[in-house]
């Protein structure tokens, strides 16, 4: 199986695409592509990891993620955790739902 996973990472205008897949003992490969300068060198750091370390928090697949999430120009970034639900949905621990982040605009005074 292949998990495909599209961000539009909101008011940057950039695109990322990941894919994930499964391989023997624990590991995925991810594959990114982003027209985000950040993005696209934190890909270089996650080419295979081992998914149970990232949930353990510990060990290289989680060392790796600490440090590929760092790359990113913006703190806050959806990217690195949409490279977590791609991967929690890949090794069948998720079941695949969009992710919606909805603001309502609300003048002070006015709740």
């Amino acid at each position: 199986m292949t998990t495909k996973l599209v961000v539009d990472a909101g008011i940057c205008g950039k695109t990322t695409t990941i894919d994930v897949v499964s391989i023997p003992g624990h590991k995925v490969r991810v594959s990114i592509t982003s027209d985000c300068e950040g993005v696209s060198k934190m890909s270089e750091e996650l080419k295979e990891l081992d998914w149970l370390s990232l949930w353990k928090q510990e060990g290289d697949g989680y060392s790796a993620y600490q440090a590929a999430s760092q790359c990113t120009q913006h703190f806050m970034c959806p990217v690195p955790v949409a490279i977590l639900k791609a991967i929690e949905v890949e090794v069948e621990l998720a079941l695949p739902k969009d992710v919606t982040f909805s603001f309502k605009t609300v003048k002070s005074g006015q709740e």
